[in-house]
């Protein structure tokens, strides 16, 4: 029961990790990275202070915690930078506090609901930073063979019967 619960974890924290990290790798690599100009321009729009070292500092934060998050290698560092990234885009882009002007209700509504949806993907970013990438990661792995390495102590291969008729059949 014990191996299943750790199976279905391992594959839980997999499918996690793959979905958390799907919209920060297509934002660097089907907008930010193809649409460079455009995107400096846009947010040169948005009040970013020099947008082209900004959108090179973002794509970077992208596409290393990214690719950390995924195999689970280095997994706290790396969902670390996801979160540094999506602070900084909640702040600049999803402003919903700024739209004072009642005209302006339906793009402070939908601004609302992105930011919103920011603050639940940094929770998920923040659970990683707690916990780690789970056992199906290179982390998970590195602790394992840390804890053999360490002398912990290892799971049977045979059951304390089969042993006993061993030592019985021995004598």
């Amino acid at each position: 029961m014990e191996s299943l619960a750790a199976g279905v974890q391992g594959f839980v924290t997999l499918l996690a990790r793959l979905m958390l990290v799907a919209i920060f790798m297509l934002s660097a690599l089907g907008n930010k990275i193809p649409q460079f100009s455009e995107t400096v321009e846009y947010m040169a729009s948005e009040g970013v202070p020099q947008p082209r070292l900004a959108l090179f500092g973002a794509i970077a934060l992208l596409l290393l915690g990214g690719l950390s998050v995924i195999p689970g290698a280095w997994t706290r560092i790396g969902a670390s930078f996801l979160f540094v990234f999506l602070i900084a885009a909640t702040f600049f882009f999803h402003d919903f506090w700024t739209y004072a002007d009642p005209s302006q209700d339906a793009q402070q509504q939908v601004q609302l609901i992105h930011f919103m949806k920011n603050v639940a993907i940094g929770g998920g970013l923040l659970m990683l930073v707690g916990f780690g990438a789970g056992p199906w990661s290179v982390d998970g792995w590195i602790a394992m063979k840390e804890a053999e390495a360490a002398g912990a102590p290892q799971k049977p291969r045979r059951s304390a019967a089969k042993d006993k008729s061993r030592d019985a059949s021995d004598e």
